[in-house]
């Protein structure tokens, strides 16, 4: 079970990461076998299922969202924590609100992710 104090450690490392436009050190959060599903991945990528597999096709996500939002920073809000899983709640590119459902694998590696935007803002 996931503990609040590794929960925000993770939250704030995550954030830090993404912060630091670093590609290699934001795919060091996530599990080689990641699930990863995003609305955005239809637009930056034009997959309307918006779901990808693996590390390979998120690093080739990631890469594009950083160079389609080089000015990208995160702002964490809340950390909620569940069972093995947590959710990111932060200010995204443009101010967008997002959250991000996580579930957390060995090594406190995310496994799996249902990213969530609002979308006041065109993207």
């Amino acid at each position: 079970m996931l503990d609040e104090r590794t929960a925000k450690e993770i939250a704030q490392q995550w954030i830090e990461v993404w912060n630091s436009h670093n590609l290699d050190e934001i795919l060091s959060h996530y599990a080689e076998e990641i699930e990863f599903s995003s609305p955005l991945i239809a637009k930056l990528l034009g997959d309307a299922g918006g779901k990808i597999r693996g590390k390979a096709a998120l690093k080739d996500y990631f890469g594009q969202g950083l160079k389609t939002y080089p000015d990208l920073k995160f702002e964490l809000v809340q950390v909620l924590v569940g069972v093995n899983s947590l959710v990111i709640y932060y200010r995204s590119v443009q101010n967008l609100h997002a959250a991000e459902f996580m579930m957390i694998g060995d090594r406190n590696l995310i496994t799996q992710v249902q990213a969530h935007y609002s979308f006041s803002a065109e993207v």
